[in-house]
């Protein structure tokens, strides 16, 4: 019989072929969708290949880093992530801000979010030596920006789609003497709920119903389980808390942008 240790330290590596092999998995995918006339077969076909390009660039890229580990190279990578994220929020809106505020407000979300907690994370949780340890800050901070990302997105998506349908009822709320911040209130917590959905999901269904990505890649890397739960542990609660405040912060900032210094709405500050 192999024993846990012997079955813990087999780590089985993948060739191009089983790859390969997988891959059949999306052309497969794709044709069903065409069939059903579904309009998403490019798509599809075109996130796939991004995946592939981007992760293999990202595998280059952390190898290199791991090598050269220092904080010169580190930062620089890290800021470009957030600005990355911050492009994707502005994407994902349906009235997103014009100019520099649909990209600003997403980013300067994650900074003083994600990026400040990861630190927090990095030097008084895991005490890593040096603390800008790539193979701990980079995935850290990845996972962080990935889910507060998709927060914001939704919350801010929310949040200008509600207001610019319910302009009269908003201006309404004005001429009876409200404030900027009173006429929204109801839809910035609606907004914040919104954005936080996910991430309650996600906890809420850890470990009965899904296998976090993190835990999983440990375990298949060969890491004790109860290792493993500890990793996933610390990293919910880092995504959870980097969510929350990233989505409040953007919220806040994007609810103000809609209003000028005289408390007026200013839809013309929205993309249609």
């Amino acid at each position: 019989m192999i024993s846990f240790a012997v079955l813990m330290a087999e780590v089985v590596s993948l060739s191009a072929l089983d790859l390969v092999l997988a891959s059949i998995l999306i052309p497969a995918l794709g044709g069903l969708t065409l069939v059903l006339q579904l309009g998403v077969t490019r798509q599809v076909l075109v996130a796939a290949t991004r995946t592939v390009v981007q992760l293999l660039l990202v595998g280059l890229i952390l190898k290199w880093l791991f090598e050269e580990a220092h904080p010169g190279w580190l930062l620089p990578i890290a800021f470009l992530m957030v600005s990355l994220a911050g492009y994707e929020v502005m994407r994902r809106q349906k009235h997103r801000f014009r100019g520099g505020w649909g990209w600003g407000i997403g980013t300067v979300s994650m900074l003083v979010s994600s990026f400040t907690l990861t630190l927090f994370v990095l030097i008084a949780v895991i005490g890593a030596e040096p603390w800008y340890r790539p193979q701990y800050a980079i995935p850290l901070l990845g996972m962080t920006l990935g889910n507060t990302m998709n927060g914001i997105a939704l919350g801010l998506n929310h949040l200008n789609s509600f207001v610019w349908d319910r302009r009269e009822a908003v201006e309404g709320q004005l001429m009876l003497g409200r404030t900027w911040s009173e006429s929204v209130t109801q839809i910035r917590r609606d907004s914040l709920r919104t954005g936080l959905i996910p991430i309650v999901n996600s906890m809420a269904v850890a470990g009965l119903i899904s296998l976090p990505g993190m835990m999983t890649g440990q375990i298949l890397a060969g890491s004790p389980p109860l290792e493993a739960v500890k990793y996933q542990i610390l990293i919910m609660f880092l995504v959870a808390s980097g969510t929350g405040f990233g989505t409040l912060a953007a919220v806040w900032l994007g609810s103000r942008r809609l209003f000028d210094e005289r408390q007026r709405l200013r839809l013309d500050r929205l993309r249609q």
